[in-house]
């Protein structure tokens, strides 16, 4: 096991991910040796000078010579450039790699392709009924879905309404241990100008840890996360959320026992199947597509750019500085906890980043770097796809676009904010509205060509000259306050 320098640095990681996990790796590594078994470990210190390597790869070869193994056998791993890398490694020394199916996930790769080949287009709703099925999750005795329906998006979108949101759980926190406090330490001081802050590290980083949170998920938190998974909240950071996903993605925690936990929750009559089922469809579907999608076109899948989007990331995405109060909103929740939920990272700030037109490669790269649940299989779909629809529609079948009274209806974030999300054009546009505008205009030939596109297209052409006009001068200072 290797924390290799190039893992914190190929993207500026927030200092909460790599304690994160450097932290969960040592007790990890811990665990190991306290069950008798030997793991060589490379632990990074403060002091660069005494690394074996800069990568995987590097610290591999290294590895490789002291130990003269006879082959060398990894699991599937969850970035293309990582593979790339231990291949050169073993290809230089002579050495055969074997990969292993990684069986942490509930699916397989070559199931994955199988289900792909010869498909059009793939889309996860498809994906994510046959999956249930196969693996029979959520199905009554007679092969129909418990509840009647396969999903229950429409009872799923309620925002808090003027009242607000009901209370919050407190969060569950865990109190650095010596392990965490030495790795707090060497990410301070070696990573003293990446974002984020370490002042107040609670995360779980133990699998034992990983259970409690979990635990508390289900007894606190599930019952309201269906109804309210969508909405926001000015000052509310987490809400009725679960926070699993990094657990999950560090392999803390196994899918099958969150989805369990989660369908053993309704059959008592704790929580509703709106909410089971949102959860289920989070891991057992959207988690699984993504990874599905990021191998099957990878490697050239990053570099994805349907759209021809070029601008720089504005500075706000670093440091959080906006007039925008939904945006600012969203931004401290990741520099505070390197999290936000999805309607935050989808609605919000990869909204934000379509409709200005960033190039989609430097929206993902600071993905990677901010969140702590950022994998490279499962962030590339969800950016470059997703997000930003960079892959023209290999992940969803339009962008997902919208003007700012998509955020007001479902937050309060517009009743704090000086800028008018029912207002294209003027010094109080709101700036999701004018770019919305622009957006469409910049691409209205492809979107032409998007059925699903109709309805924004009609509406952009009863656009008169002169509205468009205006909209175009407020575009040249909205992109004026962002380079600031």
């Amino acid at each position: 096991m290797a924390e290799a320098a190039q893992e914190a640095m190929h993207v500026r990681c927030h200092k909460l991910r790599l304690a994160l996990f450097f932290s969960a790796m040592r007790h990890f590594r811990d665990g190991l040796r306290t069950r008798g078994i030997e793991v060589v470990y490379h632990e990074l210190t403060a002091n660069p000078a005494e690394d074996r390597g800069a990568n995987f790869g590097a610290i591999l070869r290294h590895d490789i010579l002291t130990s003269m193994p006879e082959r060398l056998i990894v699991v599937e791993p969850g970035d293309h450039r990582v593979k790339l890398a231990l291949e050169a490694a073993a290809g230089a020394a002579g050495l055969d790699l074997e990969i292993r199916p990684d069986r942490h996930f509930l699916d397989t790769l070559p199931a994955f392709r199988a289900w792909a080949d010869g498909k059009k287009t793939l889309t996860l709703e498809t994906y994510y009924r046959q999956l249930r099925k196969r693996l029979n999750v959520l199905m009554d005795d007679t092969g129909q879905p418990v509840g009647g329906e396969w999903n229950f998006d429409e009872e799923n979108r309620a925002s808090f309404g003027k009242q607000g949101p009901p209370e919050d759980p407190p969060e569950r926190r865990f109190e650095p241990d010596e392990t965490t406090q030495v790795v707090l330490m060497m990410v301070e001081q070696r990573f003293a100008d990446h974002p984020g802050s370490l002042a107040d590290f609670s995360l779980p980083v133990t699998r034992e840890h990983g259970l409690m949170w979990l635990d508390d998920f289900i007894s606190r938190r599930l019952p309201w996360f269906g109804k309210y998974q969508d909405a926001m909240w000015t000052g509310g950071d987490f809400h009725f959320h679960s926070r699993l996903s990094f657990l999950l993605n560090l392999k803390l925690l196994d899918p099958r026992e969150c989805i369990n936990a989660a369908i053993n929750a309704h059959d008592r009559g704790e929580a509703p199947i709106n909410a089971v089922e949102g959860f289920v469809r989070q891991i057992l579907g959207w988690r699984e597509f993504t990874r599905g999608i990021y191998w099957l076109h990878m490697p050239g899948y990053l570099e994805s750019n349907e759209l021809r989007a070029e601008q720089p990331l504005p500075a706000l995405y670093w440091n959080g500085e906006t007039e925008m109060t939904c945006l600012r909103e969203s931004m401290r929740n990741v520099l505070e906890h390197g999290y936000a939920h999805h309607i935050q990272r989808l609605m919000v700030l990869g909204l934000f980043a379509q409709l200005y037109g960033v190039n989609p490669r430097e929206f993902h790269d600071w993905h990677m770097a901010m969140y702590l649940d950022a994998i490279d299989w499962v962030s590339a779909p969800n950016t470059i796809g997703m997000s930003q629809f960079a892959d023209g529609g290999i992940v969803g079948t339009k962008p997902y676009c919208a003007t700012g009274n998509y955020i007001d209806r479902m937050s309060n974030y517009c009743r704090h904010c000086r800028f008018d999300p029912k207002r294209a054009s003027g010094k109080d546009a709101c700036p999701f509205t004018t770019l919305y505008w622009d957006f469409l205009g910049r691409n209205i030939d492809a979107f032409r060509r998007n059925h699903r596109m109709g309805f924004q297209v009609k509406n952009h052409d009863r656009k008169n000259p002169d509205e468009l006009a205006a909209i175009a001068a407020r575009v040249d200072e909205i992109r004026a306050m962002c380079a600031v």
